[in-house]
């Protein structure tokens, strides 16, 4: 799978992220570590980077508290290089590696880096084989993203794309039904979302592109009962992965 080379040093804090990022093999330059850590939680943390020869660092707390960007260390501030970004191609790759219809998150537009963790972990948790982001006007995978992905941005493919009507346009070649989400679509329940799919997920703002959804297969809507009619983008791509999940568990 081929990654490109990036040298930006980027931190990675709190034990969830760290640990995930140990357990994925990330090239970790520096692990500092808070003095006095003695519960077992740490030590097996400290335990892992040690026999994976990762150079550790033990200081004081202040120290950490200095270093730290986001000011929820935990006691553990990692840094390595830059998030590496795949290629579409990696992620199709990667599902025709498992043996599965590809499963693809398409983000249009996120530009606050929570949504993005947040969805990065339930990408991570669902099965998803990899998530498109554009390369501009989109957050990237920063430091927050990793913090609040819990670890899970260690783990999921995320390619970055200049154009992502291309990358529609390709996955439609390779037979990937995409669909956009949004709410002037039909019912996501009384939507076929069987074999290999892609669900297109909308920014804060404006949601799904005019343009984007005219590329879609099909535009799937969840059913509003209350008084606002929109789902923050992480809960939206929460809810349509795991519909289609449910559809796979059916079938097994």
């Amino acid at each position: 799978m081929r990654m490109p080379s990036v040298d930006k040093i980027m931190k990675i804090e709190g034990r969830n992220a760290v640990s995930e990022a140990i357990k994925a093999g990330k090239t970790i330059d520096r692990l500092l570590v808070q003095k006095g850590l003695k519960d077992a939680a740490a030590n097996r943390i400290i335990e892992d980077a040690k026999s994976r020869g990762i150079k550790i660092f033990f200081r004081e707390k202040e120290a950490l508290d200095r270093e730290s960007r986001q000011g929820r260390h935990q006691g553990f501030i990692a840094e390595i290089t830059d998030f590496k970004y795949c290629e579409l191609g990696d992620i199709l790759g990667l599902a025709e590696k498992k043996g599965e219809p590809p499963f693809l998150l398409i983000l249009d537009g996120v530009e606050d880096p929570h949504n993005l963790g947040s969805i990065l972990r339930v990408a991570e948790c669902a099965g998803v084989h990899g998530v498109v982001i554009p390369r501009h006007r989109a957050v990237s995978v920063n430091e927050t993203v990793i913090k609040v992905s819990a670890g899970a941005a260690a783990h999921v493919l995320v390619a970055k794309v200049t154009n992502i009507n291309d990358a529609i346009d390709e996955l439609k070649q390779r037979n990937v039904w995409v669909y956009a989400a949004d709410m002037d679509g039909d019912s996501i329940y009384k939507t076929d979302l069987t074999g290999a799919v892609a669900f297109v997920v909308g920014g804060e703002g404006q949601g799904v592109k005019r343009l984007t959804k005219s590329k879609c297969d099909g535009v799937v809507s969840l059913p509003m009962r209350g008084n606002v009619n929109s789902l923050n983008a992480s809960v939206a791509a929460g809810i349509v992965v795991y519909e289609h999940l449910r559809r796979q568990c059916e079938k097994q």
